[in-house]
């Protein structure tokens, strides 16, 4: 009772788990693992990760030892080091995908003769049956061997999946072919299957199911390869976030600059940071003044200003002038290890999608097996001889394999995806699908998403008297030399407006307040309305009126003057795609809630939803707050969308039920999210969700036709009136549904025009 009363303190661990095979696996560790007093788990087989919190009596050795002793492997996560040094030594034996493809394609090779053999009496030479069994043998042993190993771990904990019903299928299949072969009248030479399809009872030891065993296993093993591709991306994003950081950087100690690599870095040590390098860690600014592109964090699309006491974030870029920054936070402590750990745990939080066909084997699989023995007792009983009981029962095993259910989900996915990338749209695994049919909300970020992600110049304000071309000329011929967002935009727009630019003598870059020089003899200023005030030009009244508004709305407002006065202010902000007003509209017709959620200021926020239709803003927010929006929407009961482009979306995106990448955005958000968008046009978003709850249809509709041929099917096993043809035929008849009713997603149509001018 101490530990009640001296509330003992919590330590933290993720385990990495091997062995699960289906999200029933998964739900069994966790309820080994709660069973422990003390000890807190969820175990999510999308990650293969288990996320456990226990008290000081318990030792991470003794989770490990309980998962093991559950059938299943596990291991303590690597120190950072020497995970990386293992990942870079081994990286093809650490990819599942690797043998599981090895396995599936010899199973193919081997699996069509035995195939074409038993379907095409043509193709019945004299004792093709012990081809059959010469090339079925490698399939059915080693091919299915995961399937095998899953079932005696399944058998040892008295519970049944998928992997019991296909490996005692295909071992029934197989063992009857042999017994038929070896002491039956099948292994005869001149034995041949007549392509019938009528209904007969027969004593079974003249037939061979060895098509059955091998085809199933080959059909179960490509839908196991499919899944694996899709969870293997399951680490990627965190693998990208890390890598996002520097890599070295020039340190200043005793007076001498030297680099080394970043993780050699001390809480303290100054380090300098040039312009267009990445800052190596977070830290406050000693030295110099600069803008620096912190749209990863924060989502705000203008560059900020930083100088003296100003803090800064490790991974941010540098795009002005030089900096030299005391580092105050370094490894797991800066924001970038933070959002890494932001997006691990949204993904392990993640609902465990349950495949459908696991749900319904859990009452499937144990009511076949009853029958079969069942069907077993009751010839026996009758007086019937035991191998045509034994017939039977074989055959109510092999007709309740599933081989349909095998290409059910990845025959709809590999069309459904395959139509997607068509379109532009990536989806990553089933387990995506089945959030979309119940999304009723879809947080929008704004930069990069709704609008273009990059500053452009929107309008020139001129003095009265003044030309606008002549502003733009004078201004844009400077604002080339500079390496700013702000000035690149206006350098590219008055390239467009103006033409060729005028050569620029005498260039200076007054860092944090704007540029100066000598164009066409003309000393002219280029910046904010406090560095033409220094050179004493005011903006006339109704510039300053119209700089105010334009700021209000949250865009960038730079000011222009030469010969004394000021002639001009250049408006810029991050443009609206053209495209995403319609994008908002089509969101709202699948019955969706358009919310924007942005770290950008309120001003320009309200603005930008205004002009595409949102009514609900949520601004200024940091990544960890746009988590907890997303969290705070699904406490209220909302399913929840997310579309999104940058770092800073990352966590939100993989907390989020559906997570909706921009293709033209950051590695990390793609690899984040459950959906990628590769045009960066909104408008692929319903496509998106409307191609996804297509798909899922399809899937739920095949597994329901996959079941329905084997219960049709199991009273003709029972009854013992199914030959191998009939049983080959409806196997076949199964899986050509199957096939057929997935490829009708190709027809499917996008609501978006084909590519023109606006792409």
């Amino acid at each position: 009772m101490n530990s009640l009363t001296e509330t003992p303190s919590t330590e933290h661990v993720d385990l990495l788990v091997g062995g699960m095979t289906c999200a029933s696996c998964a739900a069994r560790i966790e309820k080994k693992l709660n069973k422990i007093e003390g000890v807190t788990a969820t175990v999510n087989y999308a990650t293969e990760k288990a996320s456990v919190d226990f008290v000081a009596d318990v030792s991470p050795d003794e989770l490990v030892a309980t998962i093991e002793q559950a059938g299943y492997t596990a291991e303590l996560p690597k120190p950072a080091v020497a995970a990386s040094q293992g990942d870079s030594d081994t990286p093809v034996a650490d990819d599942p995908t690797a043998a599981l493809r090895r396995r599936l394609l010899i199973s193919i090779v081997l699996s069509v003769p035995v195939i074409a053999m038993a379907m095409i009496p043509a193709l019945q030479f004299t004792n093709w049956q012990w081809l059959s069994l010469t090339l079925a043998a490698p399939v059915v042993v080693w091919g299915a061997w995961p399937f095998h190993q899953a079932a005696w771990a399944n058998l040892r904990h008295g519970s049944a999946t998928m992997d019991t019903l296909i490996s005692m299928g295909t071992v029934a299949a197989f063992g009857w072919s042999v017994y038929a072969l070896f002491f039956g009248t099948a292994g005869m030479p001149g034995m041949t299957h007549p392509f019938e399809l009528t209904i007969s009872r027969v004593d079974g030891t003249g037939n061979i199911y060895l098509e059955v065993a091998a085809g199933v296993t080959t059909f179960i093993l490509a839908g196991r390869y499919f899944e694996a591709r899709a969870k293997r991306r399951a680490g990627a994003a965190l693998r990208a976030l890390l890598e996002l950081g520097a890599k070295d950087v020039a340190v200043r100690r005793n007076g001498v600059e030297q680099r080394i690599p970043v993780d050699q870095l001390l809480v303290g040590d100054e380090f300098v940071v040039r312009p267009g390098e990445k800052i190596a860690t977070d830290g406050v600014v000693i030295e110099g003044t600069s803008a620096v592109d912190a749209s990863m964090l924060t989502g705000e699309s203008v560059p900020v200003e930083v100088g003296p006491d100003d803090q800064v974030v490790g991974a941010t870029i540098n795009v002005g002038g030089r900096l030299v920054v005391r580092a105050n936070r370094i490894g797991s402590d800066t924001q970038l290890s933070l959002m890494a750990e932001l997006v691990e745990q949204a993904q392990t939080g993640k609902a465990k999608a349950q495949r459908l066909a696991d749900r319904i084997s859990g009452i499937f699989v144990p009511i076949v097996i009853a029958l079969a023995v069942a069907t077993a007792g009751f010839w026996i009983g009758a007086g019937g001889s035991a191998a045509a009981a034994l017939t039977a029962a074989v055959a109510v095993l092999i007709i309740a394999c599933p081989c349909a259910l095998g290409l059910a989900t990845p025959t709809a996915l590999m069309v459904g995806t395959g139509r997607g990338a068509q379109l532009g749209i990536l989806i990553k695994g089933p387990e995506v699908l089945e959030s979309t049919r119940r999304v009723d909300t879809i947080v929008l970020d704004k930069t990069g998403t709704v609008t273009t992600g990059t500053m452009t110049l929107l309008d020139v304000i001129t003095a009265d008297g003044e030309r606008p071309d002549e502003v733009l000329r004078l201004a844009g011929a400077l604002e080339d030399s500079s390496e700013h967002p702000i000035a690149k935009a206006i350098a590219k727009g008055a390239r467009e407006k103006v033409g060729e630019l005028p050569y620029v003598e005498e260039f200076a870059n007054m860092e944090g307040l704007g540029v100066q020089g000598i164009v066409d003899g003309r000393a002219v200023v280029v910046g904010r309305q406090q560095l033409l005030a220094d050179w004493s030009q005011r903006l006339p009244e109704q510039l300053v009126e119209l700089t105010h508004q334009a700021e209000a709305e949250g865009k960038t407002v730079v000011a222009v003057g030469w010969d004394g006065r000021a002639r001009g202010a250049l408006v810029v902000a991050d443009a609206v795609k053209p495209t995403s007003a319609e994008a908002v509209r089509q969101l709202r017709a699948l019955g969706l809630t358009p919310i924007m959620l942005t770290g950008d200021n309120e001003g320009a926020a309200r603005t930008i939803a205004r002009q595409v239709g949102i009514d609900d803003v949520i601004a200024e927010v940091l990544p960890r707050d746009k988590v907890e929006t997303v969290k705070r929407l699904q406490a209220e009961g909302k399913v929840v969308a997310m579309v999104g482009d940058g770092v800073n979306d990352a966590a939100a995106l993989a907390q989020a039920d559906l997570g909706l990448a921009m293709g033209t955005g950051t590695d990390v958000a793609i690899e984040a999210s459950d959906l990628t968008l590769v045009r960066g046009d909104l408008r692929a978003a319903p496509d998106a969700i409307r191609l996804s709850r297509k798909t899922l249809a399809t899937i739920k509709g095949n597994l329901f036709w996959a079941f329905a041929y084997n219960v049709a099917a199991l009273p003709l096993a029972a009854a013992g009136l199914l030959n191998p043809m009939l049983a080959g035929a409806a196997m076949a008849l199964s899986s050509l549904f199957v096939v057929s009713n997935s490829l009708r997603l190709r027809r499917f149509k996008s609501l978006m025009p084909r590519p023109t001018g606006d792409g």
